[in-house]
């Protein structure tokens, strides 16, 4: 990763796939992924919820502020809540969708909204 890169600036990952922010770990969640996959330096998985985090309203990011510098105030964007790892969603998901998934059909006879 390039340490030499100012806050303003999207930081490549080795592999090439997810823009780095300087300061946070960014990844993509998987459709339907409500927990941090996220390894630490023994392997072990974090497994932390995964939460939908309005970072234009947090006080420390205002601070850093190279989240909304690089995505604007307005992206959505999830973070664990243990290692603080980032996580866009996944381009294949459900635009809407809750991160908890569809739900279930009622058994009670009733029919669902139709989703937009």
């Amino acid at each position: 990763m390039n340490t030499s890169a100012s806050s303003r600036e999207l930081v490549s990952t080795q592999n090439g796939e997810v823009p780095q922010l300087p300061k946070h770990k960014v990844k993509i969640k998987k459709p339907g992924q409500r927990a941090c996959n996220e390894a630490n330096d023994k392997g072990k998985f974090c497994g932390g919820h995964l939460k939908r985090w309005f970072y234009a309203a947090d006080v420390l990011e205002q601070e850093c502020g190279c989240v909304e510098k690089a995505w604007g105030s307005e992206r959505e964007v999830y973070r664990c809540e243990f290692c603080q790892t980032l996580y866009l969603p996944s381009p294949e998901d459900e635009r809407g969708m809750n991160v908890a998934g569809p739900g279930q059909l009622s058994i009670f006879g009733f029919v669902p909204k139709e989703r937009k």
